[in-house]
């Protein structure tokens, strides 16, 4: 509690977390705002996109579709696949990570060459080639390509956590007591390793929701008629779309301003972090008076 504490405290970071929360309430409840399906078409306004009213918030597309919808529906696609495929890449990335640091040795420099090798490769060029080449884009499998090539990164981070904790007492007293390499890694290492961690996965979920949206915009991601913000950006680039502008605010300013909202609910989270450490490391130092130098008077007087 004191840590969530902490992180309220951070305006910036706390307003980024509410506008996350709302967007989650309106992408869940959103049917239950505007009854009109996502790809209901109407054919009195076909062609001729209209702007925002009071019959639709945001306007319509080319196709008559209610932008406001759409978006709502865009949103639910965006975050799942940003927090789904950061879990992926965050189970991979942490057991992988631990697993080399915790080895060290041989296994831990093959381990980080491959990691290497994954980090060398343009993430989002390597996003392409395997969406292009993969027959069906089912949220499933989207959320598997975007996973399966943002873990390296963490995993490097996690390794640099362990290979700075497996020398510590606590570690060395669970190998005394008899403890397995297995047990001293999943109860030890890895729950210690993490903070950092945290904060590097609030980053991924913003990155994935970017890399989705891309795929999306380049037509390898979700695939139309279902709502993207990426698709939505794609449709707006319609020469008969030039002079309806809100085709393209509404999608882009989403995106920015999610990736935005999850960049500043990481940084709260760095901070509320250090706070928490460095409080810590302030309950740990021993009292003023035990620290002081006796004086010369003091050691006469007492002599």
């Amino acid at each position: 509690m004191r840590g969530l504490g902490r992180f309220l405290r951070e305006r910036t970071a706390a307003t980024g977390a509410g506008f996350v929360l709302l967007l989650v309430v309106l992408a869940v409840f959103g049917p239950l705002i505007d009854g009109t399906p996502p790809n209901a078409i109407d054919h009195a306004i076909l062609g001729m996109p209209q702007p925002p009213s009071g019959a639709h918030w945001f306007g319509t597309d080319l196709l008559g579709r209610d932008i406001f919808v759409r978006a709502l529906y865009g949103a639910r696609v965006s975050l799942m696949v940003g927090a789904a495929a950061m879990i992926v890449s965050f189970t991979i990335g942490v057991s992988y990570g631990a697993i080399a640091g915790a080895a060290g040795g041989v296994l831990d420099a093959a381990m980080m060459r491959f990691v290497d090798a994954m980090l060398s490769f343009p993430t989002f060029f390597l996003l392409l080639i395997i969406a292009a080449l993969t027959e069906t884009f089912s949220l499933g499998i989207i959320i598997l390509i975007i996973g399966l090539t943002s873990w390296p990164g963490l995993s490097r981070l996690v390794r640099a956590e362990v290979l700075s904790l497996r020398d510590r007492d606590f570690v060395e007293a669970a190998r005394a007591l008899g403890a397995r390499p297995g047990r001293i890694v999943l109860r030890h290492l890895i729950p210690n390793a993490l903070a950092p961690v945290v904060v590097a996965a609030a980053f991924a979920v913003g990155d994935n929701i970017l890399a989705e949206s891309s795929l999306s915009f380049f037509g390898l991601g979700v695939q139309p008629p279902q709502a993207s913000w990426g698709n939505m950006l794609q449709d707006a680039l319609a020469p008969e779309a030039q002079s309806a502008p809100w085709m393209v605010l509404v999608p882009g300013l989403l995106i920015i301003a999610t990736i935005l909202a999850f960049s500043v609910i990481a940084d709260g989270i760095r901070v509320s972090l250090d706070r928490s450490i460095s409080q810590s490391a302030a309950d740990d130092e021993p009292p003023a008076e035990l620290l002081a130098v006796p004086t010369a008077a003091g050691n006469s007087s007492r002599g």
